[in-house]
């Protein structure tokens, strides 16, 4: 029994400090961007498949949960805070959608079974990254105006570094996936 309860703790614990440094490195992400209008590319979406494949849906959704709950109480975690606001007013700005999308996309890369071939990989991550653009065109659309060229303005110029990164992901998912073994 005492010893279960060890185990138990080691786990909370390691689950703690993933939780906390995968929100640090969310935050990182978003601070390395390339200016867009209305929304920047940075490095977040790969970090956010990332912690679902290495951790699971778990532990992914309860670190991007933390990390959108530190900038909606006003940390400036997100890409364009504090330059241009922080808090519940920026959360509702033109990335919103995006970040949202965040949760879902966490939530299926937690469900990668890489017992499948590599093909199988790919399109379950491209699967995973296109909610985080049909939340974020959503959002944009309610927002800016469905008269808008939304797909030009908050997808197409996201495409080719998107594409990049699921093949950097896609190689590199069994080797990811080990850190689950830390857990």
């Amino acid at each position: 029994m005492e010893l279960t309860k060890i185990i138990l703790n080691q786990k909370l614990l390691k689950s703690f400090f993933v939780i906390i440094f995968g929100s640090l490195a969310l935050t990182l992400s978003a601070k390395l961007k390339i200016p867009f209008y209305p929304v920047p590319m940075t490095m977040q979406t790969f970090v956010v498949i990332f912690l679902g494949i290495a951790f699971g849906y778990k532990i992914g959704l309860t670190t991007v949960g933390v990390y959108l709950l530190e900038g909606i109480v006003g940390i400036p975690v997100f890409s364009n805070s504090p330059e241009k606001g922080v808090g519940l007013i920026y959360f509702t700005g033109p990335t919103m959608g995006y970040l949202i999308g965040f949760m879902s996309a966490v939530f299926l890369a937690g469900f990668l079974d890489l017992n499948k071939n590599i093909f199988y990989i790919f399109l379950k991550i491209i699967f995973s990254v296109s909610t985080i653009y049909i939340f974020g065109v959503f959002w944009l659309g309610t927002l800016i105006g469905w008269d808008k060229p939304i797909i030009q303005l908050g997808v197409s110029p996201f495409l080719l570094a998107e594409l990049l990164k699921i093949c950097i992901l896609t190689l590199l998912a069994k080797k990811i996936l080990k850190l689950r073994m830390f857990i």
